[in-house]
């Protein structure tokens, strides 16, 4: 994982209050699970094949969970990259949980959040975490007892750093009072972008900001100026989202994830492509279309 490597060509940055540095490009584990996220994947040695190529691609930061599957790409994470080499940052997610039929069920009690990081740790054969994303559903959902159960863990060095997921300006603000809040994952691309008073917020402060769902929620009209674009500078739609995430703020950190190697390959890439002031002006134009 050198700086030469694809995913390097960013830039790095430093979780704040720690000295945790991450490539700006990173990898999401969730694809490697089965369909909708549940069960086990149809190519289990291409999955582990993916996790090995994302760090000889220069990756260096890999988004999971144990919900994920459930237990499937924690495991597959560690029967892939076990001992873990020097400057991998796993960072996983707590506070949902699955029923048998693969239903999504909030659940953010003390107890079963406890549980919860124990077996992230079991799973990926850790001591301590280094990041947990308290997820949490949206903004009527009370924080502070999460954060307080979570701040309880930080001091039992359980886990040495905490990020918030699907959180409000609001709830941030409540977290932030309880804890330091290293990193904040939320729902952000190019046309849906109700979080940017929040990004720049954080940039300010130094704190991370990790989108989900690079090209979620476009429209037909949206996504065709998009590939528009990506026609012009010969370069995939997908990965010129991306890469505009990237020139967005300094303080975006992207986990694009996939089930295979060559698409990988393409996300990684974006991290080198630099968009002209021209098309980021057109891009920026997709998301005021309603």
């Amino acid at each position: 994982m050198t700086d030469n490597c694809p995913a390097a060509a960013a830039g790095r940055l430093t979780f704040s209050g720690s000295s945790i540095s991450v490539n700006r490009m990173g990898f999401g584990a969730m694809q490697l699970a089965g369909p909708n996220v549940f069960g086990e994947p149809k190519e289990a040695d291409e999955a582990r094949a993916v996790l090995r190529e994302a760090l000889r691609q220069g990756v260096d930061h890999i988004d999971t969970s144990d919900f994920y599957g459930p237990r499937v790409t924690n495991r597959l994470i560690r029967e892939a990259l076990y001992p873990y080499p020097k400057g991998l940052t796993l960072v996983t997610k707590i506070g949902v949980r699955r029923d048998d039929s693969g239903a999504w069920i909030r659940d953010r009690g003390e107890a079963f959040l406890r549980k919860s990081v124990e077996e992230n740790l079991e799973r990926l054969g850790l001591e301590r975490l280094a990041i947990v994303n308290l997820r949490m559903g949206g903004p009527e959902d009370d924080i502070a007892a999460p954060m307080r159960a979570m701040r309880r863990m930080q001091d039992e060095r359980l886990l040495d750093h905490i990020g918030v997921s699907v959180v409000d300006a609001t709830q941030l603000r409540i977290a932030r009072d309880i804890a330091p809040v290293v990193c904040v994952q939320n729902h952000y691309n190019l046309v849906h972008r109700s979080d940017d008073v929040m990004i720049d917020a954080l940039a300010e402060d130094g704190i991370a900001y990790v989108p989900y769902f690079p090209l979620g929620g476009f429209t037909p009209l949206q996504a065709k100026e998009l590939s528009r674009v990506a026609d012009e500078i010969g370069q995939s739609p997908q990965g010129v989202a991306l890469a505009w995430l990237l020139q967005r703020s300094p303080n975006i950190l992207l986990i694009p994830g996939t089930s295979r190697r060559a698409h990988l390959h393409d996300n990684i890439a974006a991290a080198r492509l630099k968009l002209r002031d021209d098309h980021i002006a057109r891009l920026n134009a997709i998301g005021s279309w309603r």
